[in-house]
């Protein structure tokens, strides 16, 4: 128990209780602790902090679980990393492709480069296709589906996108909401791209061929030298060390309103029941598994309980070989194999491989808890790896000498057509009836956020919390951001700078640029203020 956490009948007694350490919440902590507050973080881990954003270790070999680039286009999302975590980021070459009938293309997709691969025929027909759907549009956009096609075609939708898309999801294309790909396969144009890449050939247009008009994709990234994991590892020591707890193996069991705006929170660990008490109660838990948590029981909690998630499992080979492939990552498009995309441990960080003579790299398998794949003895994951690795051309079995597991569960939260009506339901009953419960995170608002957007979820939160006051709107990040790591880093701040001397329409038009929501009511117009909501 910290210093400044007190018992009383048994209860820690702390200014702000956490549910969850992973960016959001450890960020949250962090923020608070640096404010004098107390706070409790719970835990369900019982050895890694980070979500998914943690790094697992096994005999040495260091596992990145997903994939996290350190980027960020909000300043004082950057000032937070290198200030948590000074010394150790390395810049890292960034480079993703994708796998499809042996050939490897650029990732997000270079129009040229992908139908000059397809050959003559099969772009024709990419072409015409695409052709088809610019000129007669599918009217009612509700699905992935729906959308895709209409931006790409039928043809390439169906290469390039239905088969990666449902392994991911485990449902059909034309079941998952629009707001999905609007949010994640933004900015591409493929007629600009494809003209682009007739003027390069051509020697009319010395410009990259990104297959993007007019943003450019990052070439390079920063990273922590032993993954993303040592960022919150340090977080959490930070935390630790300003008087905070973090209860590690720790499940949220109940989280019970006292009727005078604080609550009273429970949570079941090796060791028996943790019980804390706090005046504000910040949650980065699935928001279905908070609603059925919360006491009294919201009236929403049938809504929650109809949200979904996504879970999924990395296999880890250790192969006698120099590196494979110089990519972070490889989407795998191709339905011969289960494998959904495969990293490469060393692109990310060398250190993060022990041996130099030895290739480790990560089998990513999209499931849902407790079907074929997730129940899988870890033998027999290996070997499936092993096996698909050689079907895919990829790996000689006979150079792989080791092999080890790592499950993670609700790893994504699930776009279907109902979620947001859900999500909308859930959001607005516990804002009205709970001003001090905050959701943030992930899976705590039900949006598959990046790890930076997570983090502001939290900051603004704290900023909230602070003040007494919802003067954020945290629903508002990442609402209409684009998903590819496009533009500056640190590009938010220098908008905030110029805020005073654009017009409203202007102001709105940046905001959803920005990523980072506006004040939801004026502040007093002081000077400090406004230097406060320029950083």
């Amino acid at each position: 128990m910290s210093a400044r956490t007190a018992n009383r009948g048994g209860a820690k007694k702390v200014d702000v209780a956490i549910i969850g350490a992973g960016p959001a919440g450890l960020t949250a902590g962090y923020l608070l602790a640096k404010q004098g507050k107390s706070v409790a973080i719970i835990e369900k881990d019982e050895t890694y902090v980070g979500g998914i954003s943690r790094t697992v270790e096994h005999e040495g070999y260091r596992f990145d679980i997903g994939g996290h680039r350190f980027f960020s286009k909000s300043q004082q999302v950057v000032d937070l990393w290198n200030e948590i975590l000074p010394d150790d980021f390395i810049q890292r070459p960034r480079m993703s492709r994708i796998y499809y009938e042996g050939k490897f293309y650029s990732y997000p997709l270079r129009a040229f480069e992908a139908l000059w691969n397809l050959g003559v025929l099969r772009s024709t027909a990419c072409m015409v296709s695409y052709l088809r759907y610019k000129l007669f549009p599918k009217k009612d956009v509700k699905s992935f589906e729906d959308w895709t096609v209409n931006q790409f075609g039928h043809k390439l939708y169906s290469i390039f996108f239905k088969t990666y898309t449902e392994k991911v999801w485990g449902m059909p294309c034309n079941t998952m909401s629009a707001d999905w790909a609007a949010q994640r396969i933004k900015g591409l144009s493929l007629w600009g791209a494809v003209t682009d890449g007739l003027k390069r050939s051509l020697g009319l247009n010395k410009k990259p061929n990104d297959g993007q008009a007019v943003k450019t994709l990052l070439e390079t990234f920063r990273y922590p030298r032993l993954g993303p994991g040592m960022m919150w590892e340090t977080a959490r020591d930070k935390i630790i060390a300003m008087g905070g707890e973090v209860i590690m193996g720790h499940e949220l069991e109940n989280l019970a309103s006292d009727g005078k705006g604080g609550w009273r929170m429970s949570a079941r660990g090796p060791d028996g029941l943790t019980v804390i008490e706090a005046e504000h109660a910040i949650s980065s838990a699935p928001m279905r598994q908070l609603a059925r948590s919360i006491q009294p029981l919201p009236q929403t909690t049938l809504d929650a309980s109809n949200l979904k998630y996504r879970d999924f499992l990395t296999v880890a080979l250790m192969i006698r070989s120099e590196d494979l492939f110089p990519d972070n990552w490889i989407y795998i498009h191709d339905d011969k194999v289960k494998v959904g995309r495969v990293q490469n441990f060393r692109s990310w960080s060398p250190e993060m491989v022990p041996d130099e003579d030895v290739a480790c790299v990560g089998l990513e398998y999209f499931c849902f808890e407790g079907d074929g794949l997730w129940s899988m003895s870890d033998d027999d994951l290996v070997a499936l790896a092993t096996k698909e690795m050689d079907i895919l051309g990829l790996v000689d079995p006979a150079k792989v000498f080791g092999g080890a597991v790592v499950r993670q569960e609700k790893a994504y939260p699930v776009y279907d057509e109902d979620y947001a009506a859900n999500v909308e339901k859930v959001r607005t009953e516990l804002e009205e009836k709970f001003p001090t419960l905050h959701l943030v995170g992930r899976n705590g608002m039900h949006r598959y956020n990046n790890q930076d957007h997570a983090m502001m979820t939290a900051m603004l939160t704290v900023e909230n919390i602070l003040a007494g006051e919802r003067i954020y709107d945290t629903w508002c990040v990442n609402e209409d951001a684009e998903y590819h790591e496009a533009g500056d880093e640190g590009a938010e701040k220098r908008i905030a700078d110029r805020r005073e001397a654009i017009t409203p329409d202007q102001a709105a038009a940046l905001n959803s640029l920005r990523g980072v929501p506006e004040r939801i009511a004026a502040e007093p117009d002081t000077d400090a203020q406004d230097k406060r909501d320029a950083a």
